[in-house]
């Protein structure tokens, strides 16, 4: 990983990711979280997103691309849990997302900000139906 992005996550993870969490984890305001465990730690993370609502689940903007941790966690568990608005979810398959509809299901304005910015990447967490604590 190059010097700029690493100073950039830095950045994230000290200033921003603290009031997102707190956010998400109050259920106000946008964020979300993804609740997921690490890979090769076998810790247990939570890392804010945007999420938008769809009938399968939530659709989520990769920002940062698949190379993410957050994203590689999931893939390798098969799924993870949400917490939305104060309720959890759990997902159990993360799948590819046609651009065009993961742009609508953001809703005005923030559709047209993804398209300004050519943002591509977009990924389903579909909503588990298994209703095992």
């Amino acid at each position: 990983m190059g010097r700029v992005r690493q100073a950039w996550f830095w950045v994230l993870r000290h200033t921003l990711n603290p009031v997102a969490l707190w956010s998400a984890r109050s259920g106000h305001g946008p964020f979300s979280l993804v609740r997921h465990t690490g890979r090769r730690t076998g810790r247990a993370f939570e890392t804010p997103l945007l999420l938008a609502r769809v009938p399968e689940g939530f659709v989520a903007e990769l920002t940062y691309g698949e190379a993410v941790d957050w994203y590689q966690n999931v893939v390798a568990a098969g799924g993870g849990e949400l917490l939305v608005g104060g309720v959890t979810h759990r997902f159990g398959a993360i799948e590819a997302y046609p651009t065009e509809a993961g742009r609508r299901a953001f809703g005005f304005p923030a559709r047209y900000v993804l398209a300004v910015l050519r943002r591509r990447e977009f990924r389903l967490l579909r909503i588990s139906t298994d209703r095992r604590p």
